[in-house]
C-alpha cells in the first residue's frame, strides 16, 4: 500500500491517496478540494482512481467531489448515517469492504458527526476529524464530546499502539503517540490505568 498525503490550502484538510502497489488501483479519502496537484500525482502515479471514502459529511471534506467525478468514473462509500446530497454507497459499524486490492473496515466514532467513520486499512486509521495529532475533534455539546472520547479509547485505543494515524487536519501521528501525548486523552487514558 502507498499513501500520498496531499493538502488543500482552500479547503484546510488533508486528502489521502491511497494504492496498491500490487494493482495500481488508488481510492481517496476525504476530497475536500480537487487541485492541478493532486490529479498530477494520480496521473504521474499511473494510477486508476475507482473510489472515494468519506470520513463524513462536511463541506470542507467532501467540496472536491463533483470535480473529480467529472474527471474520474468512482464509487462513494459513506456511513450509513450520511445525508449528503449524491449517491453513496452506505457502509456500517465494521464493515469490511473489498476495493482496489485492499481490506478497508469501516469504525463508526460518532460525537464529532453522527456519520464520522475512521477507515482502517493495514496499519493505518485514516480518522477524518475524530482524532488529529494533539487534540480530537469538536462536537455540538458536552454529550457528544464525552460519547467521542468514549469510542475512542473503546474502538481505536484498543487497535495496535503502532498503528499510523491519518487525521483530516494535521500533521500524521500514532495511537502510542496520541495515548502518550494528546492533552484530550491524556486524563482518561491516566485515569483507565489506575486500579
Amino acid at each position: 500500500m502507498i499513501i500520498h498525503q496531499h493538502f488543500s490550502v482552500s479547503a484546510l484538510c488533508n486528502t489521502y491517496l491511497v494504492a496498491s502497489k500490487a494493482t495500481g488501483e488508488a481510492l481517496l479519502i476525504d476530497p475536500g478540494s480537487v487541485e492541478l496537484d493532486l490529479i498530477n500525482l494520480i496521473e504521474a502515479n499511473g494510477l486508476e482512481l475507482t473510489t472515494v471514502l468519506l470520513t463524513h459529511g462536511h463541506l470542507a471534506h467532501r467540496e472536491g467531489l463533483g470535480t473529480l467525478e467529472k474527471i474520474y468514473d468512482v464509487s462513494v462509500w459513506a456511513s450509513e448515517y450520511s445525508r449528503v446530497p449524491f449517491p453513496f454507497n452506505a457502509v456500517g459499524d465494521h464493515d469490511v469492504l473489498h476495493l482496489c486490492n485492499m481490506e478497508i473496515e469501516a469504525i463508526h466514532v460518532p460525537g464529532h458527526s453522527l456519520d464520522s467513520v475512521v477507515w482502517k486499512i493495514g496499519g493505518a486509521l485514516f480518522t477524518g476529524d475524530v482524532l488529529h495529532s494533539g487534540w480530537i475533534g469538536r462536537s455540538g455539546g458536552y454529550r457528544e464530546q464525552a460519547l467521542l472520547l468514549q469510542l475512542i479509547e473503546e474502538r481505536l485505543f484498543t487497535l495496535d499502539e503502532n498503528t499510523l494515524l491519518f487525521p483530516g487536519h494535521g500533521s500524521p501521528s500514532k495511537l502510542r503517540i496520541e495515548t502518550l501525548f494528546n492533552p484530550a486523552l491524556r486524563t482518561r487514558v491516566s485515569r483507565r490505568a489506575v486500579p
